[in-house]
């Protein structure tokens, strides 16, 4: 069955339902509304590669973990379990976060790549809940402007700086790590 036919507007889904969609398309779930995820594009997939590898090489041998998409995030696993995005990284500390095929509760750290598709949820919809499930720093990446606007947690507000990209970035929940951006927007 294809699970677009199965998805009537008024209906909310939960991470029960999520997980029984058999077809072999992406799918996330935010306030029990699915939204199809497209393929990634080349631009895309190369920004993950060089921002996976400088997270990677600063963690290894460290408590806290680097997890790149697809991975689960279900945000609001304590309450109504309907929120469940796959963002581009995601940084976790706590283990007990992990139940082996997903992120149960909010990351430390999430990283999204715009496309056209996805710029608007990325910097309203998903940053709004983001910043209500306590995710202590997000960061939004352009790709064709070559911009990464980063937001960390104070306060229950997320404060915002955005750096280009020649920038190296420290980043705030992972003392001493810094990503240097001339190595993720290399021509």
């Amino acid at each position: 069955m294809e699970i677009s036919e199965a998805l009537p507007e008024y209906r909310r889904y939960t991470y029960e339902d999520y997980c029984s969609w058999d077809d072999d398309k992406r799918w996330e779930l935010i306030d029990g509304v699915p939204y199809e995820m497209s393929a990634p594009s080349q631009a895309h997939q190369e920004i993950i590669g060089g921002l996976h590898y400088q997270f990677y090489s600063f963690l290894k041998d460290k408590p806290c973990k680097v997890f790149i998409a697809p991975f689960d995030v279900r945000l609001n696993a304590d309450t109504r379990d309907d929120i469940v995005v796959q963002p581009d990284l995601l940084v976790v500390c706590d283990k007990e976060k992990l139940d082996g095929k997903s992120c149960v509760g909010a990351p430390d750290m999430v990283i999204e790549i715009l496309s056209k598709s996805t710029a608007m949820r990325d910097k309203i919809i998903k940053f709004r809940r983001y910043l209500q499930a306590d995710v202590r720093e997000y960061w939004i990446v352009e790709p064709d402007e070559k911009v990464v606007s980063v937001n960390v947690l104070k306060n229950g507000e997320y404060v915002a700086n955005a750096y280009g990209s020649e920038d190296v970035i420290p980043v705030h929940v992972l003392e001493g790590c810094v990503i240097n951006l001339s190595e993720v927007f290399e021509e």
